[in-house]
């Protein structure tokens, strides 16, 4: 069974970063983006559905980003074994949401492709 475990959610005021990170226990790098076609980071909001935010896809790592979030959050896959991030500068607090790690064999176009998920982490932005 495949587990993702996130961290680095918490409250930061308007203008702030945060980082996010997510683990893959287990796998090594090469056998990690063997394992799945892509990883991301999915959020939603309260009374909402889950929506892709950034997601980097297998060897070749080419990125896709929201348009509400280019500009201000990179995606990036750590030199640490298993290991991907979702550094977000210049928080608004629409940004406010739990964020999910994901990960899927076959596509991270919606909600439905993910096959693994992470637990969530909050990120709360005050004004």
């Amino acid at each position: 069974q495949v587990r993702l475990v996130e961290s680095g959610g918490g409250s930061v005021q308007a203008g702030g970063s945060l980082t996010l990170s997510c683990e893959a226990p287990g796998y090594t790098r090469s056998a990690y983006y063997m394992a799945f076609y892509c990883m991301g980071w999915f959020r939603q909001y309260p009374g909402k559905g889950r929506e892709g935010v950034a997601v980097i896809y297998g060897r070749g790592g080419s990125i896709y980003l929201s348009d509400d979030v280019k500009g201000r959050f990179t995606i990036t896959r750590g030199n640490a074994k298993n290991m991907l991030y979702l550094q977000m500068n210049s928080l608004k607090p629409e940004d406010t949401a739990t964020f999910y790690c994901a990960a899927s064999r076959d596509s991270c176009r919606s909600v439905s492709d993910i096959d693994y998920w992470g637990q969530g982490t909050q990120v709360t932005v005050s004004s």
